[in-house]
């Protein structure tokens, strides 16, 4: 088998499968007669480590997603490829833009790691493609990502929380108890987090806040332009593809990501909003805003300390200063 991992320091957070692990994962899927052919990493995801693997016998490859070992795990992101499996049938709504599920395999008996194989999408990622556009084009792509938002907004879920659970009973149970597994996260990685309880205590000082929202609405959990794939060809930006949902969960949708993001600056993005609608900017709105900022900024920092950026990870506190400023 052609292998091509991605070189890695032996500290670093993603650690590649060896090529015998790849022929195992494979056999376990498709029975003892599949042969890896060639077996690419992929450097592109920043938590599971991807793999796009040729099979003898296939027209066309697959993708196998790794998860990392339960043990390098954070309580704020445990069994996150579990998370995506389980939000499947709640993202029926866009199923024709994400890739089938071939297999998945929670057993550790093959590996000692969650995996899950899918079907490869054609197109090529936004942030690649996007730019070979004229400016003047990109407001296209944002109206297809605000339509594609807001349809997964707009599916009701039975309760408050991750897709996978635990569940809440109520929106601010789900807020408080994401702020303070981030807070746990970062004590236990040795990083300062009292501004994340700071916050977290702010939510539960004022939780009826939060319990304005009643309905649990499925939130994407990490969309945007790197987790888009478009059209090599067309003549416009044509939305192809949509991968990595393990983030989902059930809460108020300006908590999503994706409005995080479509809200950071007055540019071609404005488009989002032409089919998404309009954002409840009540004070109580712009208040759970605020906590929702600080619980983005919180996992932010975790995410630049796995991935050993410590200046970035120095720059996260004056930032939630600001935020929390505005919390007072």
């Amino acid at each position: 088998m052609d292998f091509q991992p991605v070189e890695r320091a032996a500290e670093a957070f993603q650690q590649s499968l060896t090529a015998e692990e790849i022929g195992k994962v494979c056999r376990r899927a498709f029975g003892d007669a599949a042969t890896p052919v060639s077996a690419v990493e992929l450097g592109t995801g920043m938590y599971n480590s991807v793999y796009r693997v040729a099979l003898s016998g296939r027209d066309r490859p697959v993708i196998l997603r790794v998860a990392p070992p339960e043990a390098r795990q954070f309580r704020s992101e445990r069994h996150l490829m579990r998370n995506e499996f389980a939000s499947l049938p709640w993202l029926a709504v866009i199923a024709p833009l994400m890739p089938q599920v071939l297999a998945a395999d929670w057993s550790h008996e093959v590996i000692d790691r969650d995996w899950m194989i899918q079907t490869h999408l054609d197109g090529i990622p936004a942030p690649e493609h996007l730019g070979t556009y004229p400016r003047t084009a990109w407001p296209t792509f944002f109206r297809q990502m605000g339509a594609v938002t807001r349809s997964v907004h707009d599916v009701c879920g039975p309760r408050f929380g991750p897709v996978n659970g635990p569940e809440y009973g109520t929106w601010s149970e789900a807020v408080i108890a994401s702020l303070e597994e981030i807070a746990t996260d970062l004590d236990g990685t040795g990083l300062d987090a009292a501004d994340v309880w700071k916050v977290a205590a702010a939510a539960a000082h004022n939780r009826a806040v939060f319990d304005e929202v009643t309905e649990p609405r499925l939130l994407t959990g990490d969309l945007w332009t790197v987790n888009i794939l478009l059209d090599p060809g067309a003549p416009e930006p044509v939305i192809t593809g949509v991968v990595d949902f393990d983030r989902t969960w059930f809460g108020d949708p300006a908590a999503d990501w994706t409005i995080r993001m479509a809200t950071a600056k007055v540019d071609e993005r404005i488009a989002f909003w032409e089919p998404y609608g309009p954002l409840d900017r009540s004070p109580a709105a712009v208040w759970r805003g605020r906590v929702y900022e600080a619980r983005h900024l919180g996992a932010i920092r975790l995410e630049r300390h796995r991935l050993a950026k410590s200046e970035a990870v120095r720059e996260s506190y004056g930032a939630m200063a600001e935020v929390l400023a505005d919390l007072a």
